[in-house]
């Protein structure tokens, strides 16, 4: 039987498998997608925190189903994506460098102009499934700032390891890095 690791989320308790890393590290791992009934009831939990903000960004590709229901229970028309590789309709945007914990390597997020202008000047909020070693997250945060967006809130469903110590985040449960 493959190990699993179960995590209380406001209610609902979901059986994350426990999987390795390149490194070594083994990660209890957390997927929404196709999960709707989560990812709704994630989503309804995060907007509390996220309410007063103008927009709201999120890295492709684990954050964007559950940003989209976010940004739809606080009435957002529209919400930003950071995508892992430079489409055709981005060549007018920008870019930054990042390094994730489950990639292990360097990779890029591109910000199309579109949503650049979706930003400049506003309150964003970041959304994302889950935080561990904040590599992604800097890359999120280095990207509103290139944009000329003012980070407002920074949550998630998931803080991993050391990331449920930090005191700039909001979380709803807690995994351990196993």
């Amino acid at each position: 039987m493959n190990e699993v690791f179960k995590v209380d989320i406001n209610g609902v308790v979901a059986e994350l498998p426990v999987l390795p890393l390149p490194s070594g590290i083994n990660i209890a791992f957390f997927n929404l997608h196709g999960n709707q009934k989560l990812t709704e009831h994630c989503a309804k939990s995060l907007a509390q925190y996220v309410k007063d903000c103008d927009v709201l960004i999120t890295a492709e590709s684990k954050g964007l189903q559950l940003t989209h229901c976010v940004a739809r229970e606080i009435g957002h028309e529209y919400y930003a994506v950071a995508r892992k590789s430079k489409k055709l309709y981005m060549q007018d945007g920008i870019e930054v460098a990042v390094k994730s914990i489950t990639t292990g390597d360097v990779q890029h997020l591109y910000l199309s102009q579109h949503d650049v202008n979706l930003i400049k000047g506003k309150k964003v909020g970041i959304v994302d499934d889950v935080i561990s070693t904040g590599g992604s997250l800097q890359g999120l945060v280095d990207l509103i700032a290139k944009a000329g967006g003012i980070l407002e809130k920074k949550v998630f469903v998931l803080a991993e390891g050391d990331a449920a110590y930090r005191t700039d985040i909001n979380f709803l449960a807690t995994i351990p890095l196993l």
